[in-house]
This record gives C-alpha cells, sequence and structure tokens, in this order.
C-alpha cells in the first residue's frame, strides 16, 4: 500500500494512492492510516493534491551520518570524519519536517546549503530492544527524503545538531511505502539531481550498517514510537565534496528518487527571515 497525506478544506487526511490516482479514506492520523486495507471513495488525479508530509508532525527525525563508504571517503574534505565502526546519529527538529514538493529555505546566515538524498524509514509501532531479526516488525514504510545540511553550521556544532536542523529542511514523501511493495530493498537505487544534473547515485545495499542494525541500535537507547522518522544515510556525490564546492542557491531545484518509492522535488528559497514570537 501507498499511503499520502493531503490537504482539503476540513483539514487533512490519508489516501491511498494507485498508480497517478488517491482514493481518500477517513484516516487522519497514521495509526488509523496504517490499519487501513482499502478505499471504495471515487479517486482523485495525483496532481490534482496538494500534498503534505506523509506524517504531520513526527516526534523524533533521527539520522545516521557517513553511513555509506563512498560518502564517508568524500566527507573527510568537510567534516573530518572517516567511516565509522560505531553508527554516529543527530536528530533533525520537528520543524524541519517538510512537505515533498515543500520549498526549502536558503538560511539567512549561510550560504552553504547542500542536499543528501536518503531512504527514510518510517516506524509504526512502539520498539525497545529490538534485535535486528525482529527489526522489520516496527517498520510502517518508506519514503523518499532530503537531508538538506548547512555544512558551516554542521561543522561548528561537535553533534552536527545545528546544521542538520533548519526548519524546512527534512521534506519526505511523497507517500509511505508499506514493505509489501518493495522488491528486494537492499537493490534500490537513490538519486539525487540539481537543476536536472545527477549528483548521487548509489544502493541502499551500499550502507555500512543496513536498517536493521539502526535500528537495533537505536532501540538499545530509547523507545522508536508510531511517525518516528531514521533517515537512513546518503550516498556520495554532495555539494561539498566537489572543488569548488557546488552550495545550493535560491531558485535550483533539487529532485530526488529511490525506485519503487518515488520522487520528491523542492525549489530553493531565500528564506523570509521575520522574527516571529507567540
Amino acid at each position: 500500500m501507498k499511503l499520502v497525506r493531503f490537504a482539503e478544506k476540513k483539514g487533512a487526511r490519508y489516501g491511498i494512492l494507485k498508480g497517478d490516482n488517491v482514493h481518500p479514506t477517513e484516516a487522519v492520523t497514521l495509526q488509523d492510516a496504517l490499519q487501513l486495507t482499502g478505499s471504495d471513495a471515487p479517486a482523485i488525479p495525483l496532481q490534482s493534491l496538494d500534498l503534505l508530509a506523509p506524517v504531520e508532525r513526527p516526534r523524533k527525525i533521527l539520522g545516521i551520518g557517513v553511513n555509506y563508504a563512498a560518502h564517508a571517503a568524500e566527507s573527510v574534505s568537510f567534516v573530518d570524519t572517516k567511516s565509522p565502526q560505531v553508527q554516529k546519529w543527530f536528530n533533525k527538529q520537528a520543524t524541519s519536517a517538510n512537505a515533498p514538493y515543500g520549498q526549502v529555505h536558503l538560511p539567512k546566515v549561510s550560504d552553504q546549503l547542500d542536499y543528501e538524498v536518503e531512504l527514510v524509514v518510517v516506524i509504526g509501532k512502539h520498539g525497545r530492544h529490538v534485535p535486528p531479526e525482529r527489526a522489520m516488525e516496527i517498520v510502517a514504510g518508506f519514503c523518499v527524503g532530503c537531508d538538506y545540511s548547512v555544512r558551516d553550521w554542521q561543522k561548528a556544532s561537535q553533534t552536527m545538531i545545528m546544521g542538520k536542523g533548519f526548519d524546512t529542511h527534512a521534506p519526505f514523501g511523497p507517500a509511505i511505502v508499506t514493505a509489501d511493495e518493495i522488491q528486494d530493498l537492499p537493490s534500490l537505487e537513490l538519486r539525487s539531481y540539481v537543476n536536472g544534473e545527477l549528483r548521487q547515485t548509489g544502493h541502499v545495499r551500499d550502507m555500512i550498517h543496513d536498517i536493521p542494525a539502526q535500528i537495533a541500535h537505536l532501540t538499545a537507547a530509547f523507545t522508536l514510537e508510531p511517525g518516528d522518522l531514521i533517515f537512513s544515510g546518503t550516498p556520495a556525490g554532495v555539494g561539498a565534496a566537489f572543488t569548488p564546492p557546488k552550495w545550493l542557491k535560491a531558485g535550483d531545484r533539487v529532485r530526488l528518487e529511490i525506485d519503487q518509492v518515488g520522487m520528491i522535488e523542492n525549489e530553493i528559497v531565500t528564506e523570509p527571515g521575520n522574527t516571529r514570537i507567540g
């Protein structure tokens, strides 16, 4: 099943994506949506809908650093790291969650905005001390995501947290694709394009720490809850690794693709930067 979340006059609801059409449902929460078996509602053309982030406000958005060997090698030049034996994690703030086709802000405080195509794991059940062989039992499905990163702020913080959690910097979607829809997860290819130029390619099998290992590691420390997101790492080809670096600029369009999971695309826009209080 492929679950999308979309806006309508009365609020937001989930629908089931079939081809280029969406069959609306009455589900408004992720938990309700995961119980669906189908929908008899008339189809709505996908292109006529305003797709939202598939999870409204994730409690946790967790990202693993340098989880592809080739990316670890290229990262030495800009984050002074190497292929890790122990998993390295950071979090992106809840306010970084963004719609699959939402605009992404170029920060006022930096011109070093970078892209990272990632397979996003959506958690569907509570899990604590989950062994690798049972890890997929708590997975609701998968999305395409982009871990937008502000590299100078990332380097300035020992935990990378400040460079990873800017508002709008975690778009994901377009749908939550359940595991039964995926044929041979390790073989899936990830790709990113900037203004039509192919920048990144890699496969899920290239991960240093696979998804079951990630879930086992995280749940050894804390509980994963329904709606939590795991950004599972990015292949080589990020903008920071070029000479000179290829930072994103206002007006750029970034397209992220993963086989069998889908495509998202974001326009980079200048951050409004208005003061908001209350």
